[in-house]
């Protein structure tokens, strides 16, 4: 889909998010992950949610794709490595509230929530400090912030540390190298898709969006151990996870499913860090039954 489907809603305090819609029905609310564009969501397992019935919206979280920017210097690599947060600097809270306003922007009470990672962080903030505004949570390959789970590899901090691309041409294959290494071993990535969307997303970015990728790593690192609020979430949850993770380790997902009470983990064997084509389908599956409330087929695996 083309820039001409984002729309834009403006938050109480004068920023905006971008977002767009996809279907009608009952109103299913995506929350990407760390510096994702709201197009990362695979075009595929938008038409699938809308063609089951759901009212799908995805959007930009602030400081990334075509949503505000903060005018704050981003935190320097000291400050993220000591995690020393400043006064200036936002936690999760701060963008469970813009998902909140998003909703308010289109008068819809509650919606189902799913998000990836870093997303997956925001619905569960959302789902504990706003429980009327969630009907259902999917956490997919997130984690609770304690430092003991969930942590990436060795390989993906050291890559993470690199000093950001300065091209469009550098962009993509950062993206893809990243994408090769996180993909998991029994989903392998679409590559030619991936790289369409990497020169898409700098094309409809902001200049340095290693800016805002800086501020929200602080937001989850500010946040700390969330295991004591995710204790009082009381939406019927799913959490999904893949056995071969490097950036999220699968442990966080097991201590996610914990700490929420009633949760339910499924472990898909194989995959990694990403929504490959070949899970896209088993996901969407999982996604509408827990939506339905059919806990069937969301019991614990692996």
């Amino acid at each position: 889909m083309s820039d001409r489907n984002d729309r834009f809603v403006v938050l109480r305090d004068g920023r905006r998010l971008c977002y767009r819609v996809a279907g009608s029905g009952t109103p299913v609310l995506m929350i990407i992950g760390l510096g994702l564009h709201l197009t990362a969501w695979p075009e595929a397992m938008i038409a699938a949610l809308a063609a089951r019935g759901h009212q799908v919206v995805t959007f930009d979280n602030r400081d990334v794709g075509r949503s505000s920017r903060l005018a704050a210097a981003p935190p320097s690599r000291l400050r993220l490595f000591l995690r020393r947060a400043r006064p200036c600097d936002y936690a999760l809270d701060a963008m469970a509230e813009d998902a909140a306003e998003l909703l308010d922007g289109f008068g819809i009470p509650a919606a189902h929530v799913v998000g990836m990672s870093m997303g997956g962080m925001i619905g569960q903030v959302l789902a504990a400090s706003h429980p009327d505004r969630v009907l259902s949570l999917t956490s997919l390959f997130s984690t609770t912030g304690a430092r003991s789970v969930g942590q990436p590899a060795a390989r993906m901090l050291l890559r993470m540390m690199r000093p950001p691309p300065r091209t469009r041409a550098a962009a993509r294959a950062r993206y893809l190298g990243t994408l090769r290494l996180i993909g998991g071993t029994g989903h392998p990535i679409d590559a030619e898709a991936l790289g369409r969307y990497a020169e898409a997303a700098w094309d409809r970015g902001a200049p340095n969006p290693h800016e805002g990728v800086a501020r929200q790593i602080m937001a989850i690192l500010k946040s700390g151990d969330r295991t004591a609020q995710l204790r009082g979430i009381a939406a019927p949850t799913l959490v999904v996870h893949g056995d071969r993770d490097p950036m999220v380790h699968p442990s966080g997902g097991a201590a996610t499913a914990e700490a929420i009470p009633g949760a339910r983990r499924v472990v898909i064997p194989g995959m990694g860090h990403d929504l490959a084509p070949s899970v896209v389908p088993e996901l969407v599956d999982l996604i509408a039954r827990h939506v339905a409330g059919d806990r069937t087929r969301t019991a614990e695996a692996g």
